[in-house]
């Protein structure tokens, strides 16, 4: 899968599906939660910064993390003076982070972990009190999104009541849905949807 990802990230940002997924995926983000900038930001499965870099702009510190390094060298090519992220090639599963967040969010990366209920206890331990996670994935579909194939996809989206009891199981509290975003193909239309929740204690 890391390959995969390495070898398509020159190119991961052409055409229109990615960069419409992380606006809207963004703008139902800041619609539901208060960006601050006091803020330190944690965006899982990064990629290339779609979506770090309008996060960004509204908080004190975006850091992206992936296990794709060519995804980060696309981050670091994308810096500026003005707007920066902090590229970190880590498995955070497997190695977790010493900082802690005031919010983690991830746009279309969830499905590609195996064990989802360690990825939410994952998130729930990197985040500060009072923390928010604001997660963005496919809702539950037949497993013809990927055009290129299902290698190192563990998940054909997700039914969200299923992915509540997980994330209320990791500890968080006031699990909400919120339709994101549709993904037009000419075989069917693929539903986004993101997910908040909060570290209450």
């Amino acid at each position: 899968m890391t390959e995969r990802f390495n070898n398509a990230a020159s190119t991961w940002d052409k055409g229109d599906m990615r960069t419409s997924i992380a606006s809207s995926v963004f703008q139902t983000l800041s619609n539901r939660i208060a960006l601050k900038n006091t803020m330190d930001i944690l965006d899982f499965g990064a990629g290339t910064g779609l979506l770090s870099f309008k996060v960004r702009p509204h908080v004190r510190s975006v850091s992206g993390v992936d296990v794709s390094i060519n995804m980060l060298e696309q981050i670091e090519l994308k810096n500026s003076d003005g707007v920066e992220v902090k590229p970190i090639c880590q498995d955070i599963l497997a190695n977790p982070l010493e900082e802690r967040f005031h919010g983690i969010v991830s746009s279309m990366a969830m499905h590609h972990v195996e064990d989802t209920q360690k990825l939410f206890d994952t998130f729930y331990t990197h985040l500060k009190k009072d923390g928010f996670v604001a997660i963005a994935d496919l809702e539950a579909e037949d497993g013809s999104f990927h055009s290129h194939g299902n290698d190192g996809v563990y998940h054909f989206g997700f039914e969200r009541e299923t992915l509540r009891a997980i994330i209320e199981n990791a500890g968080f509290s006031n699990v909400r849905f919120h339709h994101a975003y549709t993904v037009e193909k000419e075989v069917q239309n693929y539903p986004i949807f993101l997910v908040t929740a909060h570290k209450v204690v």
